[in-house]
């Protein structure tokens, strides 16, 4: 495994991620903090104006330029739109930059708060944010930037994960039988859904991505932004059991019919889209295991009781791909 692979990261200190923005003309007043991210490196830097801004440090491999500037090129598209997005600045007329061995981009800091989800008021807001967002996402489409469908987060996943040998012997087989009738399931899932609209998403729209202010919410982190159905966007804010989920998706509903009509046969997809994220997210730590931020974040991953409850969690899957939609 190449070095940068292995160790992404080795070579990023304090003092090359301060002289890589001191390169781009802004004056760094030496105080760094590193916030919260598995998967890039992100740091909040304090300038020498008595302000601060957000350093994403992308991960070595995950996007092509390509793929990384079409998502800064989504999200400012939504801030020129007014939409309430975090997007990169812009320096020099570049918002993605090269330093000390790293692709990077700057941010502004955001304030907020994690929004109270289980209020109607709040709901029906995040709704005609995420109306307006999808708006835009229809508009066109990314040609760099893969889909978030069966074959790239679940094919793709079993794929990697049976050829990295992750698998206790003895629940090999077990793993295998219920993964391949889940994705079976969500192909079912899919046919019932028929022929949704594809659009640009946010794609990873939990309410951790979601900042919330006096002015309402603010999204952030388009890092997993991908072509996929828009109640990708939705369902991942909703919580608990199957009654308080509907209330929070008519809440959300009200706000978003406000900006775009929702196809309500995407709630058939609901399942299906949350057994894919399963799938995905064992196969996400497996691909980052050389880095040693993961086995000190998921020390239980490939334990036997690891995959014995990822096997009884998509049994339930099967189960409740297989009943009409509860949404």
């Amino acid at each position: 495994m190449p070095p940068t692979a292995a160790l992404p990261y080795a070579d990023l200190g304090p003092d090359a991620v301060l002289d890589v923005i001191d390169s781009l003309g802004l004056r760094c007043d030496g105080t760094l903090l590193q916030l919260n991210s598995f998967e890039n490196r992100v740091y909040q830097v304090g300038l020498e104006d008595g302000t601060q801004r957000i350093a994403k440090f992308y991960r070595p491999g995950r996007w092509s330029d390509a793929a990384i500037l079409e998502e800064h090129a989504f999200t400012l598209e939504l801030a020129e739109c007014e939409v309430p997005v975090v997007a990169p600045l812009r320096l020099d007329g570049q918002t993605l930059h090269h330093g000390a061995g790293h692709r990077f981009a700057l941010f502004p800091r955001q304030g907020g708060r994690t929004p109270e989800i289980e209020q109607d008021a709040t709901l029906e807001w995040l709704g005609r944010a995420l109306g307006r967002l999808h708006a835009v996402g229809a508009a066109r489409a990314y040609q760099a930037r893969p889909a978030l469908d069966v074959q790239t987060f679940g094919v793709a996943s079993r794929t990697l994960l049976l050829a990295g040998d992750w698998l206790p012997p003895d629940l090999h087989d077990p793993w295998l039988a219920i993964v391949d009738s889940a994705l079976d399931g969500v192909r079912q899932a899919y046919a019932r859904a028929g022929d949704v609209t594809s659009i640009r998403l946010h794609g990873d729209c939990h309410p951790s991505n979601v900042l919330w202010t006096d002015a309402g919410p603010q999204f952030v982190d388009f890092d997993d932004s991908r072509t996929g159905p828009a109640v990708q966007d939705l369902w991942m804010l909703l919580s608990g059991d199957a009654a308080e989920m509907r209330r929070q998706f008519a809440a959300l509903l009200r706000g978003y019919a406000m900006f775009r009509a929702f196809d309500p046969r995407e709630t058939h997809l609901v399942e299906a889209l949350r057994t894919l994220r399963l799938l995905h997210h064992s196969a996400w730590i497996a691909s980052r295991w050389s880095d040693p931020a993961f086995p000190a974040a998921f020390p239980w991953f490939g334990s036997v009781r690891y995959w014995q409850d990822r096997i009884l969690e998509l049994r339930e899957q099967v189960a409740l791909m297989q009943e009409p939609p509860q949404l």
